[in-house]
């Protein structure tokens, strides 16, 4: 029997391991209707296709969430997706250089045939466990992800955006709504750029 190269084993067993947490880990509440701005995007399994390979990432963080902050931190990462499931679902590991100490994350995203909206997952490698999903899809090349979640105790709703993406470039941004989707907070971007073959 010939031996799986160092990288394929890795991806198998991130993978047996990823859809096992997703099953255990179960559905959240959605965020209300009124305010979602995912309800009635939906998708294919093609939509995240222009993600699949390797990127260096310029990450710009908020210091402090939902307190009027208004100081930025820059750092560097990087992250490698590859399909799954002939396109229903993908996976992306990801290097995060922050100026704190370097950690690692797992992004696993789903799609659901029937209500044609994708599910996305983070796995922070510090906290070891998963956040609830935030769902949605894309329109005009915008990609609108909702979902409730809690900061420091308090609910908030979540939302996670693609934007101006190319085949050598992305951009994805992160934002709190502690008022149910009635005002947002950005507190992360993220500028993705394809690496060199």
């Amino acid at each position: 029997m010939t031996a799986s190269p160092p990288l394929q084993t890795r991806r198998d067993a991130i993978t047996v391991g990823l859809i096992a947490s997703v099953l255990v880990a179960g559905r959240a509440e959605a965020a209300p209707a009124d305010h979602d701005p995912s309800q009635g995007l939906t998708g294919g399994p093609d939509d995240w296709a222009f993600l699949v390979g390797r990127w260096n990432v310029r990450h710009r963080r908020l210091k402090k969430r939902l307190v009027g902050d208004t100081e930025w931190e820059d750092f560097a990462g990087t992250c490698v997706n590859w399909p799954l499931m002939e396109g229903l679902g993908n996976v992306d590991d990801n290097v995060l250089e922050l100026p704190g100490g370097t950690y690692r994350g797992v992004g696993v995203r789903a799609f659901n045939p029937e209500t044609r909206q994708w599910s996305i997952w983070w796995i922070d490698s510090r906290l070891g466990g998963m956040d609830p999903p935030v769902r949605g899809g894309f329109k005009d090349g915008v990609g609108v992800f909702i979902g409730a979640d809690t900061y420091q105790g308090r609910p908030i709703i979540m939302r996670f955006r693609w934007t101006e993406v190319t085949a050598t470039t992305a951009k994805w941004d992160q934002a709190f709504s502690p008022d149910g989707g009635k005002t947002w907070e950005t507190n992360w971007l993220m500028q993705f750029t394809r690496a060199p073959a």
